[in-house]
């Protein structure tokens, strides 16, 4: 994508805000309705993301992007490994609790092939930093030597997938505290680590 001007960049951001909004509220994309609830007329969407499609797709980068740069990629302090990861569950159940797209993108989102391929892209993004994040915890011994990292991360991270989607869609949603323990019980064990902290 060529380089935007501060405009057009402010622009494409209100209509990925006002993507968001109307995916979370209704759990469907429609571009007029994206284009009315930001205000503008309904074929700029089509100017800045092509289709339906490359609106969607983009929102699902978007929505990564910013899950990676908040949960996965953020430094967690702790004397152990462990202490960091529990630190950092802590952090993606609490984002992933208040982020109102969450339920949607986890869950219920269905797209075309594009969107499709986009959220495989996405996952197997996280995926590739959470196989760093174990590679480390072995290296501590914290975490089981011996085994794949990116195939425990791949089942760490679609284990908690899976969890969030079920919870993110109670009404009432679990309490969050009991969730994170839930998630540090399971990850802990499917990476064949101890609470050691």
């Amino acid at each position: 994508m060529q380089e935007l001007s501060e405009r057009a960049a402010a622009t494409r951001r209100r209509i990925l805000e006002a993507a968001a909004a109307e995916l979370a509220e209704t759990g469907d994309l429609e571009v007029a309705a994206v284009a009315r609830r930001a205000g503008l007329s309904t074929g700029l969407p089509y100017r800045y993301f092509g289709t339906r499609s490359g609106l969607m797709s983009a929102l699902l980068e978007d929505f990564y992007g910013r899950l990676v740069a908040e949960t996965v990629l953020g430094h967690f302090t702790g004397d152990t490994w462990l202490d960091r990861w529990r630190a950092q569950v802590t952090r993606w159940v609490d984002w992933v609790y208040d982020e109102p797209l969450a339920p949607v993108v986890l869950g219920r989102m269905v797209g075309d092939a594009r969107v499709a391929a986009m959220e495989a892209r996405c996952t197997r993004q996280v995926i590739a930093i959470g196989a760093k994040h174990v590679a480390a915890g072995q290296a501590e011994g914290a975490v089981t030597r011996g085994r794949d990292p990116e195939l425990m991360s791949a089942a760490v991270v679609g284990g908690m997938r899976s969890i969030l989607a079920v919870v993110l869609d109670q009404d009432p949603r679990p309490d969050r505290a009991g969730i994170r323990e839930e998630i540090w019980r399971f990850s802990t064990a499917a990476l064949g680590a101890g609470d050691r902290s």
